[in-house]
């Protein structure tokens, strides 16, 4: 169980504060606007301070000197940097986040080893990497090879399932992980895991083997 303070509380402040309270993780939301604590839904299962989030004062009395990880996700940079340096210099917290809204300013960021992510490289980052391959489905590209999420179209087959060597063998491919249709396991391949019509694949793909390889790729 970590002690985690998410600074922050906009539309990606409130999402990673609820998905991190229902893991069990104590999370603490710091927001200079009470109001904006209402994005916290009813699901929110921690606790909140109302304050600028690099005033040492508010940080303490969110428990900062006890916290594992700090995440700065404001909508200004210069808060969320501000948040980062008064966080790891002075608190010495293990783990400091920020969010970037300026692609330009990564650098600066890079250079003071502050980890960081910045939304909108992400977002053009895939939109760039879905427009060259052509296809559905694309995550990364390794090289010559393309990671790919789809849910597998089996409805060809006799019966609506098939083993994953078999698959892996006849189209010279490599299946990573997949999750059943209706959500209930996931698991890493072995020789005799059976794949069926509809379940969530995650595979490696070498780019010329796609063409053949889409029919198995629902729409």
């Amino acid at each position: 169980m970590a002690n985690i303070i998410i600074v922050g509380c906009g539309r990606v402040g409130s999402q990673l504060a609820t998905l991190l309270s229902q893991s069990e993780d104590n999370v603490m939301v710091i927001d200079k606007n009470a109001s904006s604590f209402a994005n916290l839904g009813r699901n929110f299962n921690g606790n909140t301070v109302t304050g600028v989030g690099f005033d040492e004062d508010v940080l303490t009395q969110a428990g900062v000197q006890e916290a594992d990880v700090v995440c700065a996700v404001t909508q200004n940079d210069n808060a969320n940097l501000m948040v980062a340096e008064v966080c790891r210099r002075i608190f010495r917290v293990p783990r400091v986040v920020a969010r970037v809204y300026n692609p330009a300013r990564e650098r600066s960021y890079m250079q003071l080893g502050i980890d960081y992510v910045c939304g909108t490289s992400l977002v053009a980052e895939r939109v760039y990497g879905k427009v060259l391959s052509g296809h559905e489905g694309h995550i990364d590209t390794f090289g010559e090879y393309e990671v790919l999420r789809f849910s597998i179209d089996l409805s060809g087959t006799l019966k609506g399932q098939i083993k994953v060597s078999q698959l892996e063998q006849k189209h010279g491919i490599r299946i990573v992980c997949f999750e059943r249709r209706d959500g209930s396991s996931s698991s890493i391949p072995t020789k005799g895991s059976v794949l069926y019509h509809g379940d969530i694949v995650l595979a490696c793909v070498h780019k010329d083997l796609i063409g053949q390889f889409s029919k198995y790729m629902q729409h």
